[in-house]
């Protein structure tokens, strides 16, 4: 089964820079998208492909966050909602299949000087605990773009980004707690001296230098980590300031 994940840093953008090619070529059997920055009536016939079941999150503020699936296979339910999140911010898509759950999810940004940091900390908790919940009746598999370089190696420079968003202590350590609370980073458990990054900033030429932090992510539950027949990073894939992920597994 092939999963993919890409922060398109606004669909109609990326359409007009290779999406659908992309899509296309790779014919994932889910593939999911962080920041749509769009409403559901705003899609249009090009964002749809024959073969597709597409389900969509919206943030109540136009143009802001936002999250869709694309789905080869009609699951056997679909949730918008973590419990405990009022903020309506459309940043998670759960689906059910028979021998597992799928999540895709837009971690939110604790912004500049960590001004989010407090509401990032609690949604990260409501976040943990919806992972929990389904991974007691099936083993879960959660993408997107987490908004955090967890160790040293998913970023271009740990020491002078150290009290900056996306590789604060506070951030860093949700995750290691995400990890030990039963589920595995598929890339670094499958390469774990590799070093690719998923995110680089438009500003002073950061993705030209590699100048980058890995950020999106598949986690899997522990018990299906063996599974996991790859991991991939496509980061010659250009069309927004992140590059997609991908994961081949087999049940």
């Amino acid at each position: 089964m092939k999963l993919i994940s890409w922060n398109v840093n606004g669909l109609r953008a990326c359409m007009k820079k290779g999406f659908a090619d992309f899509f296309t070529a790779e014919d994932a059997d889910l593939f999911a998208i962080q920041e749509t920055k769009m409403q559901e009536d705003q899609l249009d016939d090009s964002m749809r492909f024959d073969g597709y079941h597409m389900y969509m999150n919206c943030a109540a503020k136009k143009g802001y966050s936002g999250t869709l699936v694309y789905a080869k296979e009609e699951p056997l339910s679909v949730s918008y909602e973590i419990e405990g999140d009022v903020s309506e911010e459309g940043r998670v898509i759960t689906l059910e299949y028979p021998d597992f759950w799928f999540v895709c999810a837009y971690v939110p940004n604790s912004k500049d000087g960590l001004a989010r940091l407090p509401y990032r900390m609690e949604w990260e908790e409501l976040l943990k605990a919806h992972l929990k919940k389904l991974d007691q009746t099936k083993p879960v598999i959660y993408t997107g773009d987490l908004n955090v370089a967890h160790e040293e190696i998913d970023i271009k420079n740990p020491a002078a980004n150290r009290k900056n968003a996306g590789f604060s202590d506070e951030e860093r350590e949700k995750m290691t707690q995400l990890l030990a609370a039963g589920f595995t980073d598929t890339f670094r458990n499958k390469y774990p001296e590799t070093v690719k990054y998923s995110w680089w900033s438009y500003r002073f030429k950061a993705r030209e230098r590699n100048a980058g932090w890995r950020i999106d992510y598949f986690l899997v539950s522990d018990r299906i980590a063996a599974s996991v027949q790859d991991a991939v990073i496509y980061d010659e894939i250009t069309g927004s300031d992140h590059c997609p992920v991908g994961l081949d597994i087999r049940f």
